[in-house]
């Protein structure tokens, strides 16, 4: 019987599949399509991710963050990382890593889609395979989630993403935040010679009429665009529970907040420790506990944020607050950091 059966092979189904491999687990991955995958993104790994990344010996290139910078049309503010620095990278680049990792660590995949699963006492069955666990790492809306009934009703404003990327040379190694009334556009470098943006949003209109309202970032893209436009979501996703018995949820499937203070890939892969930690020491109860206390400083100021983001009013605050505020910025930037 496999330890570890792992839905979606994503950094969050890699991540899970390498601790376990490392904790002396047998895992095998089940992922449809072929490594590596593009999908929207806003490229930025926080210090925190870079740390658990390495501890996973997974190394990737990308291009150094110091900290993070919010701009609206008339002000700015700027935190730096406390010492370490986060990574821009993209993410095929950091897919095909933690690809390459898994595979050195003796982790099978296999080609094809978990959209059923029966589970008794002792076990899992699912895609003709039998595991003592299975991980549902399927995304942000996560089928098997949806199947075994831990979907919530969606609340509140729905917002949405859309990522492409600009042949130049970063002008900046900061996450840059440009705030305006409509949504907020990130810029990250992820290569010398490649920036990467990033919009959100709740208004359903496209990339390029989304960038408009950001007239000095305009002024700065003076490269090509060199990818096509990927979109995302809606990205909130309110999750009753992240286990089910033997399934468990990581990354995205377990609950989504918001993209803006990008911490998805770092809490992606620091949650796929703790859950194979629990599963280790024989206590699944202990993972939503465990999932809770890792994410709530993201889920609270997050939440937060996207609450004052969702009114013109409150987030043409923002900036002049953080400007206003400098040692509680820096504080919080450290605290997601």
């Amino acid at each position: 019987m496999i330890d570890v059966l792992v839905a979606g092979g994503g950094p969050a189904g890699l991540a899970t599949a390498i601790h376990a491999a490392l904790a002396g687990m047998e895992a095998v991955v089940v992922e449809p399509r072929a490594t590596p995958v593009d999908k929207a993104c806003g490229e930025g790994v926080m210090p925190g991710g870079v740390a658990a990344l390495a501890a996973m010996g997974v190394t990737v290139p990308g291009h150094p963050l110091r900290g993070i910078h919010y701009l609206d049309a008339r002000r700015e503010a700027r935190a730096t990382f406390h010492r370490a620095t986060g990574l821009g990278v993209r993410r095929t680049l950091l897919h095909a890593a933690l690809a390459q990792r898994a595979a050195e660590l003796g982790v099978k995949t296999i080609t094809g889609r978990i959209t059923e699963v029966a589970q008794d006492g002792d076990g899992v069955r699912a895609a003709g395979l039998r595991a003592r666990w299975l991980v549902a790492a399927d995304g942000l809306h996560s089928p098997l989630r949806r199947s075994l009934g831990l979907d919530l009703p969606a609340r509140g404003v729905r917002r949405y993403g859309q990522r492409r990327h600009y042949r130049m040379t970063p002008w900046t190694d900061f996450v840059e935040v440009h705030w305006s009334g409509g949504g907020e556009a990130y810029v990250t470098p992820v290569g010398h010679d490649l920036v990467g943006v990033a919009i959100l949003s709740s208004g359903r209109r496209g990339f390029e009429e989304h960038l408009s309202a950001f007239p000095g970032l305009v002024e700065r893209l003076r490269g090509p665009a060199v990818t096509p436009v990927r979109g995302a979501g809606p990205l909130r996703q309110h999750v009753r529970a992240r286990r089910s018995g033997r399934v468990l949820l990581v990354g995205d499937a377990a609950g989504y907040v918001d993209a803006l203070t990008g911490e998805g890939i770092s809490l992606a892969v620091r949650s796929a420790e703790i859950l194979i930690r629990c599963l280790r020491e024989d206590r699944p109860q202990d993972y939503e506990g465990a999932w809770l206390r890792l994410s709530r400083t993201h889920r609270l100021l997050t939440g937060a944020l996207v609450q004052a983001a969702r009114r013109p009013g409150t987030a043409r605050l923002v900036v002049p607050a953080a400007r206003a505020l400098p040692r509680l910025f820096t504080s919080i930037v450290r605290m997601l950091a």
